[in-house]
Order: structure tokens, then sequence, then C-alpha cells
């Protein structure tokens, strides 16, 4: 019998437009500090709650940086953020087309990469990720192809193609390097994770469409760990998954999330919000949307609802960054 990989920890959110909390965000990034940064898209049309929200496991609250707007160091639609090995920031933005460096208390340091008209432009960078050698993997959603740019901005090459066949992507989203230095890539369209050599040749590919628990829906995020173990935020199922080395599903997440200590402290404050909660059925049994994991995750707070993303630290903890719930779900890995 196979023991869990993943045990809940702690959840860390609270839904704001400003300060401490986050809204609709995307992504989170841990620092070599243990600082996390939390990147907010809001929703379209809605230009509140743009920002990245820095702090820690403990919910301490460190501040915001990175406020709406087209200048140098602001944002519009945020996809994606990672670290460099110097501790700066690194945040795509999909609607500029831009790549934009922070340093770690989030002063902008330079636009990394900006689209320009002449190929090979951005069209969507949805998912960022470095490599050991300081290159910076970008998915190029729109594109339907992975391009690998080093710290000055300069393009080192590019790999994939539109398809469905072995080594092309249909609108590719988060990605990552794993230990072994290979990149695994969350194939959203093609419901499956590919995984690339560092040479960017086809390795193989993980996971089958579906709903069942064993399957894959539109996956928005991987990550990998020392063990080889992948952990895949699965969009379209509103489930975290873990692979095995294999690709065998050794175990299918829902979500377990708690209140947070931010929240906690907003409902000692607004005791009319408190006093309804108290009388909310938090577990409620959805009889009508079975078929829809949408619709049940809508219903039933500690369900993961829109899990963007999924990353791990040095600590061996996975941090699941909900967009529609405003939170991140932390889990400990269990490596016995």
């Amino acid at each position: 019998m196979s023991m869990e990989r993943l045990k809940y920890n702690r959840t860390v959110g609270l839904c704001s437009m400003e300060g401490r909390g986050f809204y609709y965000p995307t992504d989170t990034s841990i620092g070599d500090s243990g600082t996390l940064y939390t990147v907010s898209r809001s929703i379209d049309g809605d230009t509140r709650g743009i920002r990245v929200t820095t702090y820690n496991i403990e919910e301490e609250y460190f501040g915001t940086f990175a406020r709406n707007g087209e200048e140098p160091g602001e944002l519009i639609w945020p996809t994606a953020i990672t670290h460099t090995k110097d501790g700066n920031v690194i945040v795509a933005d999909e609607y500029m087309n831009r790549i934009t460096e922070f340093d770690p208390e989030g002063n902008f340091v330079k636009i990394l990469w900006v689209s320009e008209s002449s190929d090979p432009g951005l069209d969507g960078p949805s998912g960022l990720a470095v490599d050991s050698d300081e290159n910076v993997y970008v998915s190029d959603n729109n594109n339907h192809r992975i391009q690998v740019l080093d710290r000055s901005g300069g393009l080192q090459c590019s790999f994939g193609e539109r398809g469905a066949e072995a080594g092309q992507l249909q609108h590719p989203w988060g990605l990552t390097v794993a230990p072994d230095g290979d990149v695994y890539i969350a194939d959203w369209h093609n419901d499956r994770i590919q995984r690339f050599g560092v040479d960017g040749t086809f390795v193989r590919s993980y996971g089958e469409p579906g709903r069942r628990s064993d399957q894959l829906y539109k996956p928005a995020s991987v990550c990998v760990d020392n063990d080889g173990y992948l952990y895949i935020a699965d969009w379209g199922n509103e489930m975290v998954k873990v692979m095995d080395p294999e690709g065998n599903v050794v175990q299918s997440l829902r979500g377990e999330a708690t209140e947070s200590k931010w929240a906690r402290a907003f409902l000692d404050i607004n005791l009319e919000e408190a006093a309804a909660r108290e009388k909310s059925d938090l577990e409620t049994e959805v009889g009508y949307f079975v078929n829809d994991p949408h619709e049940v995750s809508s219903h039933i707070e500690k369900y993961f609802w829109a899990p963007m993303s999924v990353k791990l630290d040095d600590g061996d903890r996975l941090y699941v960054t909900e967009s529609n719930r405003h939170r991140v779900q932390i889990y400990d890995l269990n490596r016995q």
C-alpha cells in the first residue's frame, strides 16, 4: 500500500483588492529567505488588485509592489512569477507581452524582454522558470512554443510547435526545470505534461485526457521533486495530482483549505460576516452538479477552485495557488 505523498499543512490568503491578501492570484514564487511572492491578476475590466504580495509561511505580511499600468515596472495581465539565483523576481505579462525583472524588495530593475512585431516575438507569455545557468524559460502560449532567454534578455533558443503529436504543444502554460535539468511543461490544450531535455529534444509525455482522478483536463502547472515525482495543478478537474516517475497517478487531492490567519483577523473585525459564516454549511452536499468539478468547487470552500500554480520550496513543501478563492494552500511532502 503506497503512502500519500502530500499532507495538508495550512492555507494563506484573503480576498483583497489592495494590501494584505490576493485578488485572483495566478502564481507564487519562493525566495531564498523564505519570502513568498504571489502575483495577482485581478479580472478583466477591473484594474484593482493587480500587484505582487510579499509574505512568509507564518503569514507575516511585508508589502506589495508592481501596480497596474503600462510603464516599466507596472503590470496589466500578469500570469507567472519566478526567481533568479541572486533573489531577483521575474514576472510575465501576457497583455504587454513583456518579461520584467525586479529586485527582492520589488524595485524595478529592467525589462528583460518585450515583444516586437518581428519574429521571434512573444504572444501571451504564461509560464516562467529559471535553470541552474540562469537561463529563463518562457511559455509562449499563443505561439505554442518555449523560448529561452539569458539573463540579459538575449534569445538562446526556442522549441515546440503547434500540434498534438509528441513534442508538439497547444497553448502551453506553466513549466518547470526539474532537478536533473529537464523541462516539464503543462501542455494545457493537449491535456498532458510533456518533458524535454536541456537541448529541447522531446523525452516523454505524462497523463491522458479525461475527468477521472487518474487523468488530466487542462493542466495549468507542474513541478518535480528530487525523487522524480510530478505535482500537477489539474485546473480543469479542480484537483492537484501526484505522479510517480513512471507516470502513474499516486494521489489526487480536491483540497483541504482551512481559515488563514488573515481571514480570521478580518472576521474578528467584521462581526456580521463572521456570524453569517458561522451559520453557513461549508461542506454542503452538491447534488445537481456532480459531473461538473467547477460547480462543485464553487460550493465547497475547502476544495481547490481554479488551481493555477504548483511550486516546491527547498523545505519539502508544495504551494498551490488558487485563483478563484484568492489563497495558497500549502502541503508537506512525505518522502517515506
